[in-house]
């Protein structure tokens, strides 16, 4: 694949969670392309062996690895099969996440009537399910605490690494009717400025990145219409997009190298760093 520019990964170990999915599929090609041995985790093995087959076809070194962020035994066994292939990681992408309907209300805001004579199949604030909310934030917070803890125990004791989490611009400016996973992405965020303190004393650069909006297989139905059209969700969400398009997975790769990399940020360690056409900036007016 293409990349913005090129980074020297050679030697360089690179583990990418949630590396079946569109976004982080595209991050593991990058790091790939770029040298590094890229072990693409997933909790589907045939999507992370799907990418760690288009690493291997473009020339690169991958193996793809089925591990749940959820489980430390899966993922204990994961570095495991890690070590044992291309040796302790040097470069690590939390990338699992995602949210839930049980996290989610039917509506941007509540209403009396919603009270009064609430609609079959509404869900608002107070019916929320306490079930899919701790759902949420296991697989976005605990999904990359957990996997943090197990990769770099190795980096602390060599005494150098690189963590990246994938952070949200719902972190930054919490979006309608998501309260669980705008706050989880927040978690990630605030985690991601406590470790980059915590691990400095050992040479453990941490940052993360935090998308906008970019269409992948959890949200496409949520944007578009099966013509290609825009929802009105979609349409609304471009309009308080200065740049007045969705991203492309590629479009994240600068930042992803950039932080990857020691020579290009070996002093920046505790960002979120947004990339997201400008939604963030915008008041609305």
């Amino acid at each position: 694949m293409a990349v913005p520019f090129s980074i020297d990964l050679t030697d360089k170990v690179a583990v990418v969670t949630g590396g079946g999915g569109v976004l982080c599929g595209c991050m593991a090609k990058a790091l790939g392309e770029c040298g590094a041995k890229v072990a693409v985790l997933d909790l589907r093995e045939e999507a992370a062996q799907a990418v760690a087959d288009e690493i291997k076809a473009a020339g690169g070194t991958a193996i793809g690895i089925a591990c749940s962020v959820l489980d430390r035994a899966s993922l204990e066994g994961a570095l495991d099969t890690l070590k044992a292939a291309f040796g302790p990681c040097d470069i690590l992408i939390n990338g699992a996440g995602g949210n839930h309907p049980k996290g989610t209300t039917s509506k941007e805001h509540l209403y009396k009537e919603d009270l009064d004579s609430p609609a079959e199949g509404v869900t608002t604030f107070f019916d929320l399910d306490p079930k899919g909310i701790e759902f949420v934030f296991g697989l976005n917070f605990l999904g990359t605490l957990l996997p943090t803890q197990v990769f770099t125990r190795d980096m602390a004791e060599g005494g150098s690494g690189v963590v990246i989490n994938i952070s949200s611009m719902n972190a930054f400016t919490p979006l309608t009717k998501i309260p669980a996973y705008s706050a989880a992405k927040a978690a990630v965020s605030n985690f991601t400025l406590w470790l980059s303190v915590h691990l400095s004393k050992v040479g453990i650069r941490v940052n993360a990145i935090a998308p906008g909006f970019f269409l992948t297989d959890q949200n496409r139905s949520l944007l578009t219409n099966e013509d290609g059209s825009m929802t009105p969700r979609g349409q609304t969400i471009i309009e308080h997009t200065p740049m007045g398009c969705y991203g492309d997975p590629s479009d994240l790769l600068g930042a992803l190298l950039w932080l990857s990399s020691d020579a290009g940020s070996g002093f920046v360690t505790g960002t979120v760093v947004a990339v997201d056409g400008g939604f963030n900036a915008f008041s609305g007016v």
